[in-house]
């Protein structure tokens, strides 16, 4: 079973009720820090969507609607906000208590303190400052059960002759795992060369686009804590997607207010059927 650092989730001291049930698991919201209100979550074709202020400090929002704890992997552009990785559901990430709610207010530097969320422009966004913009505007939360504790090993009586072979056993695997690392790493970054030629192009192509930057340094103090998943997969991912307000409503997502000025484009020459007598 392999060992992930799993940090328990700052706990949020004021309700975090959501404006809409992203999730079944998980109530994800955005929240801004700067105004403090809840951004108003949009549905378009299958999708949520935020809008967001540019300059604005964020958090993400999470409300644990299970009597169970569970793991969350919290992905910001398409990086781990716990470790700064390219993100994957299978990385680190927090754990939230049954029923409590939290804020993943940054970019997690150290056991005590974030690098503030902020809306901004892709060219100054984390993700685009490491030379990772393909992924700018998204946030992603993957969500897994906890497992059963497994039960006491049964106690068993091996003779020497067993504990000899079963010990070679273990040194050959652990030979074979070593080899086996080098090659495996060497992939997972072969990758990363092409990323920065890729990079410029993209960002020239988003430019409007809204991103997250690494901000100032704010408390956020956490713990580790002992989590073994239920399964390998996540139980739920949640999605949200977000731009600035401008852009959202130049896609269709944010619906435009209904529209009360003359509905004729030109004037009409006979408005009326009779003539009124003038002002005396």
């Amino acid at each position: 079973m392999k060992k992930f650092a799993t940090l328990l989730a700052p706990f949020c001291l004021a309700a975090c009720v959501g404006i809409v049930d992203a999730g079944t698991l998980v109530d994800v919201n955005v929240t801004d820090r700067t105004t403090g209100e809840q951004l108003e979550v949009y549905r378009h074709q299958g999708r949520l969507y935020v809008a967001g202020k540019p300059g604005n400090r964020y958090a993400v929002s999470l409300r644990n609607k299970s009597g169970g704890r569970l793991l969350t992997v919290i992905s910001v552009d398409g990086v781990n906000a716990l470790n700064g990785q390219t993100a994957a559901t299978s990385q680190s990430g927090y754990v939230i208590s049954p029923w409590q709610a939290a804020e993943i207010s940054g970019w997690r530097k150290s056991m005590d303190d974030v690098a503030a969320f902020y809306f901004t422009s892709i060219a100054d966004s984390y993700a685009g400052r490491t030379d990772r913009p393909q992924n700018v505007g998204v946030i992603g939360v993957a969500v897994y059960r906890e497992a059963e504790p497994l039960p006491p090993p049964a106690q068993a009586a091996f003779s020497a002759r067993e504990r000899v072979d079963q010990g070679s056993a273990d040194r050959a695997t652990g030979s074979e795992e070593a080899q086996s690392r080098p090659q495996a790493n060497a992939q997972a970054n072969a990758p990363a060369s092409a990323a920065p030629e890729r990079s410029e192009a993209l960002s020239k192509k988003a430019e409007g686009r809204l991103g997250t930057g690494h901000g100032e340094r704010i408390s956020a103090p956490t713990q580790y804590t002992e989590f073994r998943r239920a399964s390998d997969t996540p139980s739920e991912i949640v999605t949200i997607y977000y731009n600035s307000r401008a852009n959202l409503l130049a896609q269709g997502v944010i619906p435009r207010p209904p529209h009360y000025g003359r509905t004729n484009p030109a004037p009409n020459p006979f408005p009326a059927g009779f003539v009124s007598d003038p002002r005396s």
